[in-house]
């Protein structure tokens, strides 16, 4: 059979191959179909006004005050006013404008989860101290993820008569007046502690890969200390960082836990992922290109920062000589300076930050929680997911709504990561390869938006169970699922795709050599040996998507018969006649869920899988 060049320069095989070809075009057109071309509908939609293409909408965000005002900002960044018979130190944050604000906010994020991050990496990679493993279990609680009841703890956490001013202004007198967090520095203090863990596996794992010999010889020309840090240890550690922060700003700016819950203050609402979300519930949305306008900014912003740590990092040269052979990674036992910075500020900063996560666990089962502490102990709570129907059907939805998205992702990533990982000189390889990985610097809330315009308006989907506006038939669970499969996509990819490359092709050749078709060597060949890595980061994946909560709480709380467990936490917390505790034992179950995925992923994989599935 001949050669056939236009196949050989797409699909990087001389003859055609259902497999291969499927491979490609499966998760090129459902990447398509469910990400580039709702994207592109928004697009159009945000450049369209009265028929025409014009930039009106862009205008009206970037020319009006309420969402650009960086010369003239009102509000404050801390203020010290009367509180009973006392006076406090409330702090609060600057207002510059909607897309300023998130800026801000994001970079705040980024450097906050960064000290936090490289500093418990830092000390968890170079010293052996008493109470190391206890410390490293620690560090594994604010892993897990509780949607909205974490910031409703730090918000406690923060009140005059909170946690924080219990310990550093009544009990130490580090304090001149007791603190009080709200508005823009509530959102930036909630999102640290929730995503800090992000650069901190990432930084301990760049750490624990450094080569010590680079180290060495920099310690035999004089250098030491910080010096050392600074010129050779974190610039080596630098990409794996950078990944991490990168991530947290994109996180950051996507987050709306942290101004849902700080809401009562009107600033905390003046954020980007807030207003888009208001437009949700108001029915505000229903045509609005502005709103469309302002979810392609934040994509921009999200972008900009994502490529930007990427372009950066690929411009020097992070490769160490010898990283192929075996080392043993720098440990020392801590000075008594060190050992006392460990001690007195890293451990108690950590008990701080793990707080939140138990804080859920207190108000799930506790009666009420008024001043520092909860008070009172009762089932009630975690009795009701087993007895109350409304909840019932939740667990049930998110559970179904994973569980389908699932299976997806597993196609997505088994089919793109074998496309793109074994026919690398196939011109389509890399553009599936970048499909594959760039939903994860897109924001859920950017692909909200972009699924209710595109279901909404395009003719093949308008009027049927997609379609958000045709509220008697909307089914929220297939957009859920549809949503899920393509932002959890990157996680289990890495995961499959780091398998494949641990495969050599050459096992593939010879049995295909030997008779075996490409199905049959791909059946009996790779994917048993990649199953490890096919179970762990599909368990990865269904944690993050019973979590999901931007998309969650926006086409996922139209129809409350079909409310993932998120949109229903949400009306928990926010409605009148809600319940913080309940939403805290719905906070355990997704807890539970996390630690069993953790723990089954470790055993599978008989290795330490990062959680967030960066490292």
């Amino acid at each position: 059979m001949a050669v056939n060049k236009w196949v050989e320069r797409f699909f990087g095989t001389p003859l055609p191959d259902g497999v291969v070809m499927t491979s490609f075009l499966f998760p090129l057109l459902y990447l398509l179909v469910f990400l580039v071309i709702p994207v592109l509908v928004m697009l159009l939609t945000a450049f369209v006004y009265n028929g025409h293409v014009s930039l009106y909408w862009f205008k009206s965000i970037f020319g009006s005050p309420y969402y650009f005002n960086p010369l003239h900002p009102s509000g404050f960044l801390v203020q010290l006013i009367p509180y009973g018979n006392q006076q406090i130190y409330l702090f609060s944050g600057w207002d510059f404008g909607v897309v300023i604000n998130s800026i801000l906010v994001s970079i705040s994020v980024m450097i906050l989860t960064t000290i936090l991050g490289v500093s418990f990496a830092f000390v968890m990679a170079r010293y052996d101290f008493p109470g190391k493993n206890i410390v490293r279990i620690l560090l594994f609680v604010p892993l897990l993820v509780t949607p909205f009841v974490n910031v409703v703890v730090v918000q406690k956490m923060f009140l005059p008569n909170g946690l924080i001013n219990w310990i550093f202004y009544q009990h130490l007198h580090l304090l001149p007046h007791p603190i009080w967090i709200e508005g823009l520095v509530g959102v930036i203090v909630a999102q640290s502690m929730t995503y800090y863990p992000i650069v901190y596996l990432n930084a301990y794992a760049s750490f624990i890969n450094i080569d010590p010999s680079l180290e060495e010889q920099a310690e035999n020309l004089g250098s030491r200390g910080f010096h050392l840090f600074r010129t050779v240890t974190f610039p080596l550690a630098l990409p794996g960082i950078a990944a991490g922060a990168a991530l947290v700003g994109i996180f950051s700016l996507e987050d709306l836990a942290a101004p849902i819950v700080f809401q009562g203050s009107a600033i905390a609402k003046k954020l980007m992922s807030f207003q888009i979300y208001s437009s949700f519930v108001s029915g505000f949305a229903i045509g609005n290109p502005q709103m469309a306008a302002l979810a392609l900014v934040m994509l921009t912003i999200a972008l900009i920062i994502f490529l930007t740590i990427r372009w950066y990092v690929g411009m020097k040269q992070y490769a160490m000589l010898s990283k192929g052979g075996r080392w043993k990674p720098r440990v020392a036992k801590p000075r008594p300076l060190q050992a006392a910075i460990i001690y007195l500020l890293v451990i108690p900063t950590l008990l701080i930050t793990i707080f939140p996560q138990i804080g859920v666990i207190l108000l799930a089962f506790s009666k009420r929680w008024y001043g520092t502490w909860p008070e009172g102990f009762t089932l009630s709570h975690m009795g009701s997911l087993l007895t109350q129907p409304d909840i019932l059907r939740v667990i049930e939805n998110s559970l179904l709504y994973s569980t389908v998205a699932i299976f997806i992702i597993l196609l997505l990533s088994l089919t793109a990561s074998y496309a793109a990982g074994r026919f690398k000189k196939a011109r389509l390889a890399p553009i599936l390869d970048s499909l594959a990985t760039i939903p994860i610097a897109v924001p859920g809330i950017v692909i909200a938006m972009s699924y209710f315009f595109f279901f909404s308006t395009v003719p093949p989907f308008k009027g049927t169970a997609l379609d958000p506006t045709n509220l008697l038939a909307f089914f929220p669970g297939a957009a859920l699922i549809l949503a899920y499969s393509i932002r959890r996509l990157p996680f289990a990819a890495r995961s499959i795709s780091a398998g494949i490359q641990q495969v050599h092709v050459s096992l593939e050749e010879a049995a295909i050599n030997l008779g075996a078709g490409r199905w049959k060597a791909l059946t009996s060949i790779l994917i048993p040996m990649i199953l490890l890595n096919l179970l762990g980061g599909a368990m990865l994946s269904f944690v993050y998507c019973m979590s999901e909560t931007s998309v969650g709480i926006t086409l996922g709380s139209i129809n409350s018969t079909w409310y993932p467990i998120t949109a229903k936490m949400k009306e928990l917390i926010t409605s009148a006649v809600g319940s913080a505790n309940l939403a805290a034992a719905l906070g355990v179950f997704l807890m539970l869920v996390q630690i069993l995925a953790i723990v089954l992923a470790n055993v599978i994989t008989k290795q330490r899988y990062s959680f967030i599935g960066l490292t």
